[in-house]
């Protein structure tokens, strides 16, 4: 990436990588899962830092409860419940609603070195 052709404004790229709410609210069980998402949020500002002189951008997303095909696999009234905790709109996440998030970060070039929570305002219960 730091070999592309940069843009008028200097930018070659950008990275955005994926965390998960759980590196904020880690649930009961889920140390090891919170710590390793943890790590992708504490490292964000730093690497944006690191490859800034490189004109790459860095941003990490941090995704809430969304209709995965790891909870497809779940009945639909747990899909339905889980759907319910989230505060608005009060249903699992859309992967498309993810990748029109990935869109506006990567249109968006003042945007570097941030976590941005796509969650419905969901906050994990212990």
């Amino acid at each position: 990436m730091g070999q592309n052709k940069p843009d008028p404004d200097g930018h070659r790229g950008l990275v955005v990588n994926t965390a998960s709410v759980a590196a904020f609210e880690g649930q009961v069980g889920q140390a090891a899962y919170s710590a390793s998402k943890g790590g992708i949020v504490a490292m964000t500002l730093p690497i944006a830092r690191d490859l800034a002189p490189l004109g790459i951008r860095v941003v990490t997303i941090a995704p809430g409860l969304f209709s995965t095909p790891l909870l497809a696999g779940l009945p639909e009234k747990v899909r339905n419940f889980l759907g319910q905790q989230v505060p608005f709109p009060s249903r699992l996440g859309d992967p498309a609603e993810y990748a029109h998030l990935v869109q506006a970060l990567a249109e968006n070039p003042m945007v570097n070195g941030e976590v941005v929570r796509l969650d419905g305002a969901l906050r994990m219960q212990p």
